[in-house]
């Protein structure tokens, strides 16, 4: 059976309730989320085997934390009851022309004081197929940082194969290092990079392009880029978003695999719920798609896209939908009817 290990922080989420703005907040409504573990989530949703590794603190807000991750079915076995607090963000849920608006509280988290040799890795990947991290964890500290890299050296040495979500928040990158300092050394072991070829082009420090998604002979030689740089590359992948307003998003995807440029539709979700997470759907519904139906690249880019638009629908960080509803997405049913 595949087994997918993801590893990141898991964090608090304390979110307004309805649109309110933050000066409007009375309570706060607590969840939990996070890039690595929405991804987990959205895979142990769809059935696969999967493992979250991280660092929590060992009181009852960690705890707490893990009980969601058995809640949700999410591999925890090898989580690590440590440090001083769990990380926060909070979210004001935008609506209409108001965009959403994220304040982090992470500094000196469990995680963003992780520090490399905690986790015996070679253990972790005995019996795994696939590793997934993001841009989110080299963002927190040095020290998270060399701790990830970490992971995917061991990673690579067992030939696992590594996913990477590029996920650049420019509110993280604080500790006086920047992205392209950091990154291009950790890129190099993936196998699959999802994410635009802007912030791509960012983190290697290239000069950014305006791709045009729709001329597929120009995106060639953009991503053709990184597989000259990266052996390791097998697949690139972008998410396609145009956002009308914070309740109306258009979503599409490209997946590229060094030879042929694969397109998705693009679909319209109006209203959106809750668009924190879905950028998550979108690379759980890849992996489940190139894990499930690997020599049917165009269906596996369709999963994901449908993964992403139903995770529109769906309030707070995870993609809690269901196999045959993505796919019955995927076969053009937008309808909303009920199910008796």
């Amino acid at each position: 059976m595949i087994k997918v290990v993801t590893f990141g922080e898991i964090l608090l989420r304390l979110s307004t309730d309805g649109h309110l703005r933050f000066s409007q907040a009375e309570s706060f409504k607590a969840t939990y989320g996070g890039g690595e573990f929405n991804v987990a989530v959205s895979l142990a949703n769809l059935g696969i085997n999967a493992e979250f590794v991280t660092r929590l603190p060992k009181n009852e807000m960690g705890m707490c934390a893990v009980k969601e991750m058995r809640k949700l079915n999410v591999g925890h076995e090898n989580v690590l009851l440590e440090g001083d607090r769990i990380g926060i963000y909070f979210l004001e849920t935008g609506t209409g022309m108001r965009a959403s608006n994220v304040v982090y509280d992470r500094a000196h988290s469990a995680m963003a004081t992780l520090e490399k040799g905690k986790f015996n890795w070679k253990e972790i990947f005995k019996e795994a197929s696939w590793f997934h991290w993001s841009g989110i964890t080299p963002a927190l500290s040095e020290s998270a940082s060399e701790a990830c890299l970490e992971a995917i050296e061991i990673a690579h040495e067992m030939g696992v194969f590594i996913s990477t979500d590029l996920n650049y928040r420019s509110k993280l990158w604080k500790y006086g290092k920047n992205p392209t300092e950091v990154m291009p050394k950790m890129l190099q072991y993936s196998n699959i990079i999802l994410g635009d070829i802007d912030t791509a082009y960012f983190m290697m420090g290239i000069d950014t392009v305006k791709p045009d998604y729709n001329d597929k002979e120009s995106l060639l030689s953009l991503y053709d880029v990184f597989f000259k740089k990266f052996p390791s590359l097998q697949y690139m992948a972008t998410t396609l978003r145009y956002s009308i307003s914070a309740s109306h998003q258009k979503i599409g995807g490209i997946l590229y695999d060094g030879k042929e440029i694969y397109k998705s539709d693009v679909e319209e979700v109006f209203p959106v719920v809750d668009r924190v997470g879905s950028g998550d759907a979108f690379m759980g519904g890849l992996i489940y798609g190139l894990i499930n139906k690997p020599l049917n690249k165009q269906h596996a880019l369709n999963f994901a896209v449908a993964a992403c638009c139903l995770k529109h629908t769906i309030l707070g960080d995870y993609n809690l939908a269901t196999k045959e509803e993505i796919e019955k997405l995927i076969e053009g049913d937008f309808s909303g009817t009920v199910s008796r």
